[in-house]
């Protein structure tokens, strides 16, 4: 498995705290093809000394990646790349959809049940 080494640039002046903009460079890296699918990222260390960011700031990046279903971590595989940036915009209008439909009243199966119901 390939190891992808990609240029993350962040501006201590910006108003956007560093953590979303090493994910925000993450992202780009992977919608630009510099990452993907399956590659391996560097080790968390590794690019914070690159970046010169606290070691916790990038690892903060790399857990809201996987939140949106962009990052896997696997124990002794390390991080890799899950997915695309298309998929990780319809993982966010799912968990948008599941929040809403929480506050309606409506559980997980019953969400699966409409969709499933649907032409």
């Amino acid at each position: 498995m390939a190891r992808t080494m990609f240029s993350v640039n962040i501006d201590r002046s910006e108003p956007v705290a560093l953590h979303d903009q090493v994910a925000a460079e993450i992202r780009r890296a992977i919608a630009e093809g510099e990452a993907g699918p399956g590659e391996r990222l560097p080790l968390v260390k590794d690019i914070a000394a690159v970046v010169g960011v606290n070691k916790n700031t990038v690892l903060r990046a790399m857990h809201i990646l996987r939140d949106e279903g962009l990052l896997d971590f696997t124990r002794g595989r390390g991080i890799t790349v899950a997915g695309t940036p298309q998929k990780s915009a319809v993982l966010r209008q799912v968990r948008e959809l599941m929040d809403f439909a929480r506050r309606q009243g409506y559980r997980r199966e019953d969400v699966i049940g409409m969709i499933e119901s649907l032409p």
